[in-house]
């Protein structure tokens, strides 16, 4: 047996114990800490041998026993006097809770995750970084929660005991993003849980999202435990909230937990309310194998690592596993949990969620949603997930059409860990080739913009984002149209109807703001469905609005009238006809169809007014000079000119016959004119950012 202290977590220990030799002088160099409060052991049960070469070296620089076998196993934690075996089998289906917690953006999602960390001893407090589970840098710079994920904690509860006694239970947690955007990555981790913690802020009350959320764990039937977090804020209102939960949702006042995750107030409860409340996992320990693949990323050493909840069965290392959806066989080398890392067990059973490594070397084998299970076994597979729905299409295409090979890389990593977004190939005369790609919201664009360069140095030219449209003709064909550029303005077919998604918008404000909003939402062509009072100081608004007249600033300008107190949520609706016309731009007569957009005619000459003024104050002056128009169809609706840059040719004429000088000009203009027809204009990338902005389109 091997004892050594290290500044590292065991998830770290146990992976380089696998990859020994190769990492055992990685091993040794980590520097010992002789008082360590935390130390791991290494049990020697596993076939492998180390030399000893390595042997020794360990010896030296960890002062670590003599050993000849390295675990792949079982990890032994020592914390403090007590030890903790992490063996799975101990935990039945009874003795598992599988949770996550929802709420409206910013209401302490991950500040109470961290804390439940702490509270059973899975993290240690005041090492790691706050929000620890919010992994990527753009979470960590906005502040903001955009993959779901997951860590099991073991929990003494009762009068319960160490190890295996019956008062000890294997907690699953998940903690989801808040924003309208990754309301797939909300329901996807909901599959996985049978019950919600419902989080609500003390001081801001029941949100938008907080509506959303609820109704989609009320749909799925999970059950559902109320918190009021930050109930140390000096504006706290636990009290009103409780009000708004009973008024909102018919929610027992009584049965509502209050918690503060900052100062840990309240905390105690929160735990045994999960074992208590919340079901465990329903499924069969003796049935053939079967389990939900939950998500997906790609590790450039081990392949796809798979998130999987064992639904039926027992799932052991070195077994064969088969998919349902590709019906291709893989290996099982290596399983686990995440304890909070990737934690090696061996074995998952039914109910516990955790990890798989199976050899999978393509992204597009790893199909969220799809059902695993023992290869030659015949089961019925899983219902799955419903498809992510799209609700915003952009074109993505290299700076540099050099880079187009990877680019195509980055993207097919990066869809293996978000597979709400689709993508397609497409090519532009403006731009070369790229992609057209969809996301859920506009914020979801922006945040895969720049995961693409922040994880792959990818860059990128976004275009502007659309919708997806619906167009009749009179032959009785219809078109689906994703990118504008693939309608044609002049198809010698008549249009009969256009259709246009809508979604069910809801609002909640101070009362104050009501007539503004309601303002903003007639301007954006909005249709009143509901107005109601939540309670003495808010309301609550619903409108049918156009998806194209939400998705680029609708948001921000909520804000800015409401200073910020407004939150707004969304949810699919039906179609509906309506007048859109295509607007293209042309530059000196050709059309551009990167900035081609379809548009409401109503709106059509402010629309093409901004994006010719825009364009105007992005594009270099040239030799001759440039004409920007906007037109629907052959009309030209909006029109701006770039003059030339010009030489002064009069200069040197100090008098004469003005005969001499308009024989100057003349000549100056037909070489100008000479320019313009083989001439070309560069549109450079500030351009698309820059329409990105374009209010209202």
């Amino acid at each position: 047996m091997v004892r050594f202290s290290v500044r590292r977590t065991a998830q770290v220990v146990s992976s380089i114990a696998r990859k020994l030799p190769q990492e055992a002088l990685r091993l040794a160099s980590i520097p010992c800490m002789s008082q360590a409060s935390s130390s791991w052991e290494i049990c020697n049960r596993s076939r492998w041998k180390v030399p000893r070469a390595v042997t020794s070296l360990l010896e030296g620089k960890c002062r670590c026993n003599s050993f000849s076998t390295v675990p792949l196993e079982e990890v032994v934690v020592v914390v403090g006097e007590k030890e903790e075996r992490i063996d799975l089998t101990q935990y039945p289906p009874h003795l598992v809770r599988n949770f996550s917690i929802i709420a409206h953006v910013d209401h302490g999602k991950s500040t109470l995750a961290d804390r439940l960390l702490e509270l059973t001893g899975t993290i240690r407090k005041g090492l790691g970084q706050p929000q620890f589970l919010d992994k990527l840098q753009v979470e960590r710079e906005r502040g903001i929660t955009v993959k779901a994920q997951t860590a099991t904690m073991f929990y003494n509860y009762g009068s319960g005991g160490i190890g295996s006694s019956p008062g000890r239970f294997l907690l699953n947690l998940i903690d989801t993003p808040g924003h309208v955007d990754f309301s797939y990555e909300v329901s996807r981790s909901l599959a996985a849980c049978q019950g919600v913690l419902l989080l609500v802020d003390a001081a801001q009350g029941v949100q938008a999202q907080t509506v959303a959320n609820f109704f989609l764990a009320f749909e799925a039937d999970l059950a559902i435990i109320p918190v009021i977090n930050k109930i140390d804020q000096l504006n706290a209102d636990p009290e009103g909230v409780k009000t708004q939960l009973k008024t909102m949702f018919d929610i027992d006042p009584q049965k509502v937990l209050l918690t503060s995750a900052k100062t840990g107030q309240g905390l105690e409860h929160v735990l045994p309310a999960v074992i208590e409340r919340i079901p465990h996992p329903k499924g069969v320990v003796n049935a053939p194998l079967r389990m939900l693949l939950l998500d997906s990323y790609y590790d450039e050493y081990k392949g796809v690592i798979c998130h999987v909840a064992i639904v039926d069965g027992v799932l052991k290392r070195g077994e064969k596993i088969e998919s349902a959806v590709t019906r291709q066989r893989y290996d099982v080398m290596d399983i686990g949990i995440l304890y909070p890392e990737l934690t090696p067990t061996g074995i998952l059973l039914t109910g516990q969620v955790g990890y798989v490594v199976s050899g999978m070397r393509s992204t597009h084998e790893a199909r969220i949603g799809d059902t695993l299970y023992q290869a030659s076994m015949v089961v019925e597979p899983l219902p799955g997930f419903k498809p992510a729905k799209h609700m915003v299409f952009a074109g993505v295409y290299p700076a540099d059409g050099s880079d187009y090979d990877a680019l195509c890389h980055a993207i097919e990593r990066l869809t293996c860990n978000d597979a709400s977004v689709s993508v397609t190939k497409e090519s532009s005369g403006a731009l070369g080739i790229g992609f057209r790609c969809g996301f859920l919201g506009l914020l979801h664009m922006d945040v895969f913009h720049q995961r693409l360069e922040q994880e792959h140095g990818a860059q990128v030219i976004t275009t502007t984002p659309t919708v997806p449209y619906i167009f009749e003709y009179a032959d009785g064909s219809k078109l689906n149209v994703q990118n504008p550029a693939a309608l044609t303005s002049n198809s010698g077919k008549r249009i009969l109807t256009c259709w246009e998604p809508t979604v069910m918008a809801t609002i909640i404000t101070p009362s104050e703001y009501v007539g503004s909003l309601m303002t903003l939402c007639s301007e954006r062509r909005g249709q009143q469905i509901e107005y109601s009072f939540v309670d003495g100081q808010r309301a609550m608004l619903k409108y049918r609005l156009p998806l194209c007249e939400v998705v680029i600033d609708f948001y921000n300008e909520l804000k800015s009238i409401t200073s910020g107190y407004a939150s707004f949520d969304y949810e699919e609706a039906e179609y509906q006809s309506s007048d859109l016309v295509k607007l293209d731009v042309l530059l000196n007569g050709q059309a551009v169809d990167a900035l081609a957009t379809i548009v409401h005619r109503s709106k059509a000459h402010r629309i093409g007014r901004e994006l010719c003024d825009k364009l105007k104050n992005v594009l270099d002056r040239q030799m001759f000079e440039v004409a920007i128009q906007a037109a629907i169809g052959s009309k030209v609706v909006a029109r701006e000119t770039i003059p030339a840059m010009r030489k002064n040719v009069l200069a040197k004429c100090y008098g004469g016959d003005v005969s001499r000088k308009r024989k100057l000009l003349e000549k100056q203009k037909e070489g100008k004119k000479r320019m313009k027809r083989v001439g070309s204009v560069d549109i450079p990338q500030e351009a698309f950012h820059s329409l990105l902005k374009t209010s209202k389109v």
